[in-house]
C-alpha cells in the first residue's frame, strides 16, 4: 500500500470511530494546558492514526501526541503531521465542521495530503498526480467510490470574490484585508467555516481567498496545504512571503494567506 492510499484508510478509519463517539452521550471532554478542548475521540483518532502510520517508519508530529524538541526533529527528511480531529470545538457544538488531517512533509514541503468530513463523509486528497474530492465516501465503500472522485478545483462560474475566515477564531486584523480586498474587487463575499474545511473551499474554488491573521499550528494547516498546492493554490507565510514550510523550530505558524488558483498573481 502506498502512503497515499494508507492515509486515506488512516483518516476514514479514524472518521468511523469520531461519528461513534460524536453520536454518543459521553464525549469525555478535558480541558489542555493551553484551555483548548480535548474529548475521547481526539484520543481514539490519534491511536487508530498512528497504527497506521507507524508501519510507514516515517518520523510522526500529531497534535496529541509527544512533541519532540527541535534538536530531535531538525534532521527528518520526511514527516507525518497528523491533526486528528481539527475543529474539536465545533466537534462539541455537533455541527459536523470537524476534520481529520495527515499530510506528508519532505524537505519542509507538504507532498501529500488527507483532510477526511466524517460528518459529511466529504475526502480530500492530494499528491503529485493532483488535487480530488470524493463525497459520500467511508471506509466501508471506498474501493467502489474511487472511480466517483473529481479534480480540484472544481468550475467555479460565480464572478463574485469570496473570502472565506474562522467561524471560532475571526478576528480585526482578518476583517481589515477582507475589507482591503473590496477596495481591488468591489463586494466580496465572506463566508465561514470550521477547522481546515476553509483551506478546502480555496483548493475546491468556492473561496478565492482565505486571510488567517490569527494563530494556528503546523498541524491545522499541513494537509490543506498539500491539497491546496496540487489544486493550483497558494499559501503565503505573511511574514516571509513565501510558502508556508514545516517542521520548524516553533510549530506556531505565522499569519497566513491562502490564495486561489484565479487570483495566485495577488499583490501581496
Amino acid at each position: 500500500m502506498n502512503n497515499l492510499d494508507l492515509a486515506i484508510e488512516a483518516a476514514m478509519h479514524a472518521g468511523l470511530e469520531i461519528m461513534k463517539v460524536y453520536n454518543s452521550e459521553d464525549f469525555g471532554i478535558e480541558t489542555k494546558g493551553d484551555n483548548s478542548p480535548l474529548t475521547k475521540a481526539d484520543k481514539l483518532s490519534n491511536e487508530i492514526i498512528l497504527s497506521y502510520l507507524s508501519k510507514t517508519a516515517i518520523p510522526i508530529l500529531s497534535e496529541e501526541g509527544k512533541h519532540l524538541s527541535y534538536e530531535e526533529r531538525k534532521n527528518w527528511q520526511k514527516l507525518w503531521i497528523v491533526d486528528p480531529i481539527d475543529g474539536t470545538k465545533e466537534f462539541i457544538k455537533r455541527n459536523g465542521e470537524f476534520t481529520v488531517n495527515i499530510a506528508l512533509i519532505e524537505n519542509q514541503e507538504p507532498i501529500l495530503g488527507v483532510i477526511y468530513v466524517p460528518a459529511k463523509k466529504e475526502l480530500y486528497f492530494a499528491d503529485e498526480h493532483g488535487a480530488f474530492k470524493i463525497q459520500d465516501v467511508d471506509n466501508h465503500n471506498f474501493s467502489e467510490k474511487t472511480n466517483t472522485k473529481v479534480a480540484l478545483p472544481l468550475q467555479n462560474n460565480g464572478d463574485q470574490v469570496v473570502a472565506v475566515a474562522s467561524k471560532s477564531h475571526m478576528s480585526e486584523e482578518t476583517q481589515t484585508f477582507i475589507d482591503g480586498l473590496s477596495k481591488t474587487y468591489g463586494d466580496v463575499a465572506t463566508l465561514s467555516k470550521g477547522s481546515s474545511l476553509k483551506l478546502c473551499m480555496v483548493a475546491e474554488g468556492q473561496a478565492d481567498f482565505y486571510p488567517r491573521f490569527a494563530p494556528t499550528m503546523e498541524w491545522d494547516t499541513a494537509a490543506g496545504q498539500a491539497i491546496c498546492k496540487f489544486a493550483g493554490c497558494k499559501v503565503i507565510d505573511w511574514e516571509t512571503k513565501k510558502d508556508m514550510i514545516y517542521n520548524r523550530e516553533k510549530l506556531l505558524n505565522n499569519w497566513f494567506l491562502v490564495i486561489g488558483k484565479n487570483h495566485t498573481n495577488f499583490a501581496l
